[in-house]
């Protein structure tokens, strides 16, 4: 049985929503993971009428295609869609019977418009939280579109095809045999990247607004929901929906949420803002910010969107160390997510810069997988919370080195090594590794700013109490501001507070 109990009864429920009959066909081998696999499309076949199971021969064995009777779909997976792929099984079927995607019409329509043979492989592992959004994004893909297929490999899986190919990181995503891209994308960046993005000119010509809010992540959203339910015009613009808590695997200092995961949260945050009349600007970057008689903010684009006030929650991102080799191998040995890139570093050596606390839990994460863990840290003491010290120094497989600088990060086409200095004696030592973690904090996303809103020499926007900034009617919120500690809750009340905060310039102007 590869199904427990618990999740058998909650798949059960799933099951009676299927609008027609399923064929799963299976390229078995006589390998351990053939084995389960048949194992669970065997047990799915017996929890479902509408399943049925064939034999056959695919492109990779072991792997199974979720096809209707008469109709492939062209959905493979290469591999067993456990952990955080569960979910991607469990809508495939669904969207395969007839069950239509929670996906906006705009976007069923560009995926139908699409024209020409587009064949994805994505590979992935099961313990990254990232790659799920990528799979269930090529899969609705494949089931609107005759002409996409897509497969989901499984690195843990084929181990000898991640190597052949050079892969380190996931998810990575393949295009007709040629490289993609990787990290996190959501069915429109899949689009936009493919030129079949939305047309940057809706984005022109709009009214202004009361409050436009730049940035979707946890501020941006808590700032979007306080302004549209005063009743006034709202708008939000956003890179990325979610922002940062998208690369967050664990989240367990959520009040009242014991715990949960970065997507997840932000998919709520997403879906509640969407409650409200807000006109949410998707995968838009902003260029510049000007104060007129309205206040401008114009996106890469081209378009120019202008509002009575507007409040700046851009959040920050991982900060980089800022040495040879850190840019050229990213994706090739260096990495930034130890949940999604750790199981591709299996019984290898690694290290990971910085002894904060994203340090130390990424070292101990990665000491249950790979062969040894490297852990170097610039300042005298680690800054992590005791609590994690002690979990981390007492693991046989890990070395902490403190007081050392990085200096470079070695390789020919893919990680060989690191070379540090100790900043006592000034002695450079060399260690050969496969792969380097960066963990080292974060920078704020205000660069695009200028010198147009003061900010601390950290890039940090300067903030008072009610959250305005020192141009009158341009707010700040979140990571990116001077706000002392950097968490979900702070960012979401920090985005409440500059709402309110704009609302009460509005009504005073």
């Amino acid at each position: 049985m590869i199904l427990d109990a618990n999740i058998k009864e909650q798949l059960a429920q799933y099951l009676q929503m299927m609008e027609g009959d399923v064929l799963l066909k299976v390229s078995a081998g006589s390998d351990d993971v053939s084995r389960d696999m048949l194992a669970l499309v065997e047990e799915l076949a017996t929890m479902s009428s509408r399943i049925k199971v064939e034999k056959t021969e695919l492109q990779r064995t072991p792997s199974f295609s979720v096809n209707r009777l008469s109709e492939e779909t062209g959905i493979t997976f290469a591999g067993i869609p456990l952990g955080h792929e569960f979910t991607s099984l469990v809508l495939a079927l669904l969207q395969v019977s007839g069950r239509a995607p929670k996906v906006d019409q705009k976007i069923i329509d560009q995926v139908k418009r699409i024209e020409g043979e587009y064949h994805f492989e994505s590979y992935i592992s099961l313990s990254c939280h990232n790659c799920p959004d990528v799979v269930q994004a090529l899969n609705v893909m494949s089931v609107l579109n005759p002409n996409i297929s897509h497969t989901m490999i499984d690195g843990g899986a084929f181990k000898e095809e991640v190597e052949a190919k050079n892969i380190m990181a996931v998810p990575t995503v393949f295009l007709n045999g040629e490289s993609f891209g990787s990290g996190r994308m959501s069915l429109e960046e899949i689009l936009a990247k493919m030129g079949s993005a939305t047309d940057a000119s809706e984005f022109a010509n709009k009214d202004p607004f009361d409050v436009l809010v730049v940035g979707g992540g946890p501020a941006g959203a808590s700032a979007a929901i306080y302004a549209a339910r005063k009743g006034i015009r709202t708008g939000i613009v956003a890179e990325r929906f979610g922002g940062q808590i998208l690369d967050t695997l664990s989240i367990e200092n959520f009040i009242s949420v014991k715990s949960t995961e970065g997507p997840k949260l932000a998919a709520n945050l997403e879906e509640h803002v969407k409650e409200y009349d807000v006109d949410v600007m998707n995968l838009q970057r902003a260029k510049r910010l000007e104060k007129k008689d309205l206040i401008e903010v114009e996106l890469e684009n081209g378009a120019v969107l202008k509002s009575k006030t507007v409040i700046l929650s851009t959040g920050a991102r991982w900060r980089n160390v800022g040495v040879p080799g850190e840019a050229e191998f990213k994706n090739k040995g260096v990495a930034y997510c130890p949940h999604c890139d750790g199981p591709l570093f299996a019984g290898k050596d690694v290290a990971v810069i910085g002894g904060g606390n994203s340090g130390v839990e990424a070292a101990i994460d990665l000491a249950g997988i790979v062969k040894h863990v490297t852990v170097l840290e610039f300042n005298s003491e680690l800054k992590a919370d005791s609590v994690l010290q002690d979990r981390l120094y007492s693991l046989p497989n890990v070395t902490v080195l403190k007081n050392v600088q990085t200096q470079e990060i070695t390789g020919t086409d893919k990680v060989n090594g690191i070379t540090y200095v100790e900043r006592d004696t000034g002695e450079a030592q060399h260690i050969e590794l496969a792969g380097v973690f960066v963990q080292i904090g974060l920078v704020p996303n205000t660069d695009w700013l200028s010198d147009t809103v003061e900010r601390t020499k950290f890039g940090e926007i300067i903030v008072d109490n009610h959250g305005a900034t020192n141009i009158p009617g341009v707010f700040a919120a979140g990571d990116c501001t001077n706000s002392p500690y950097k968490q979900i809750i702070i960012s979401m009340g920090s985005g409440a507070t500059a709402s309110l905060g704009a609302f009460d310039y509005l009504i005073r102007n």
